[in-house]
């Protein structure tokens, strides 16, 4: 089995966040504590395994790894379903995003987050820093729109992001 451990230099001292509330703290200080407690092992067949301390650290890790396979459609998908594909397609696909919008409304979702209980926002909140990582530490890689992921995008699709 062929193992890629990432290792980064941790970022600045780091808060000790917990699982069971939301994070708190300055994004270089969550995400290095994600990059310290996250593992991805690549198998023979290029499957990534994600192992992290906590699930939040899971998260991140998944959707790092998912960023590393195929950015791309990651992005691609998220774009499509809040209603943005013309954006970067052009203007044949406004009734797309108009059918898109009338099932995803930002605004609802963004309440949606507001609501969620504190494990959740937790989550999502690593979802968001593991794609904008991925970023970060990927500067040849040029979104064609999002170029700054929040924790509420998470919500906008649920078929995996790699799915769809």
């Amino acid at each position: 089995m062929k193992r890629l451990t990432y290792l980064f230099v941790l970022l600045a001292a780091c808060t000790g966040q917990q699982d069971g509330g939301e994070q708190t703290g300055a994004p270089a200080d969550r995400i290095g504590e994600h990059v310290k407690n996250t593992e991805i092992i690549r198998d023979g067949f290029g499957v990534a395994h994600v192992y992290g301390k906590t699930d939040s650290d899971a998260v991140f890790g998944m959707i790092y790894a998912q960023c590393e396979d195929d950015f791309n459609r990651v992005e691609m998908n998220f774009i499509n379903a809040m209603g943005r594909l013309a954006e970067v397609e052009g203007k044949d696909e406004l009734f797309r995003d108009l059918r898109m919008k009338l099932f995803i409304d930002p605004v609802e979702i963004k309440e949606l987050y507001a609501g969620s209980p504190d494990w959740l926002k937790t989550l999502m909140v690593a979802w968001a820093d593991g794609i904008n990582h991925y970023l970060a530490t990927h500067p040849e890689r040029t979104p064609k729109l999002i170029t700054e992921w929040e924790p509420w995008m998470a919500l906008c699709f649920s078929e995996g992001s790699i799915g769809g």
